[in-house]
């Protein structure tokens, strides 16, 4: 059994991350996390919350957060020790075993107004320079995932009223996986209204491995002038995942590794480093700039 570090990892608060117009946008900002992450039945997640203690920046979640079924206690007991003591500037994202529990309860409880409105659990929020959206895959608990959702409307009005040279989105199904899981159609209408905005970057969790691919469509065709560049960071701490099938334009692999994606944004360009723990060794490294607009 895992020892809470301190008793107020446990509180549930409520904090706000300041608009970027509030104040001179940064020249830099990172944004470092994984998904897949906390189990008391494993220490991974103890190793790759000691590579967050190094990494300063906001911490996303790529989804299931605690294991197995997203309880309050296992919040608690599992996930606060490690992942939790970055808290308070932290940004998550729902998944499976985060509704486990009905209707995600425990999830929203222990992050409170950072995970969004429960009926919901998606929201956005700028890093920088950038727009960052956060969304829901699990698609029954959040209105639909499918083209003319509540979701997916949500989405297409957020990319229309906030234009940003950058956009991120992170959430916890692939559209494209190499691992057990394999391709996750159900996000494809997530893709599309992304592209149609020239988005850059999408983070994912569900299989428990590290995958990069190069610029795609959203059919998965290569797409070096428009495409999103997708990782799947499953590697947060509780298991490993092999490659099942691998797929086209997957550009980057490692299994039976814990570890950080590590993304730097700046104005036009960003740049990527996948961590591995308990090293601390870049495994997968890269930039690329921001698509220019029309």
């Amino acid at each position: 059994m895992k020892t809470l570090v301190c008793a107020g990892l446990v509180a549930v608060g409520v904090f706000a991350f300041a608009h970027p117009l509030s104040s001179a946008i940064p020249a830099e900002a990172v944004l470092v996390g994984a998904g897949d992450i906390a189990s008391c039945e494993s220490s991974g997640d103890e190793t790759t919350a000691k590579l967050l203690d190094r990494i300063s920046g906001t911490v996303f979640t790529a989804g299931d957060n605690v294991y197995e079924r997203g309880r309050l206690q296992e919040f608690i007991r599992c996930y606060a020790p490690s992942w939790g003591r970055h808290k308070a500037r932290t940004r998550p994202s729902p998944g499976n075993h985060d509704y486990l529990t009905q209707d995600g309860q425990g999830y929203f409880t222990y992050f409170g107004a950072a995970a969004g409105e429960p009926s919901k659990g998606y929201y956005s929020y700028h890093l920088g320079a950038w727009r960052v959206i956060v969304l829901n895959s699990n698609c029954a608990h959040a209105g639909g995932c499918h083209k003319g959702s509540r979701q997916v409307q949500w989405l297409r009005a957020e990319l229309k009223s906030s234009p940003t040279f950058c956009t991120l989105a992170y959430w916890h199904h692939p559209r494209f996986s190499s691992g057990p899981h394999g391709n996750d159609r159900s996000v494809g209408p997530f893709w599309d209204a992304l592209y149609e905005a020239d988005a850059e970057v999408v983070v994912n969790g569900h299989d428990h491995l590290y995958e990069r691919f190069d610029p795609q469509a959203p059919d998965g065709s290569l797409d070096s002038e428009r495409g999103i560049r997708q990782f799947t960071v499953g590697t947060g701490g509780r298991s490993f995942y092999s490659i099942r099938r691998l797929k086209s334009h997957s550009a980057f692999r490692r299994t039976k590794t814990f570890g950080v994606l590590k993304l730097t944004l700046s104005h036009t360009r960003y740049t990527w480093q996948f961590v591995a723990a308990p090293s601390g060794r870049v495994l997968d490294e890269g930039h690329s700039s921001c698509h220019s607009r029309k």
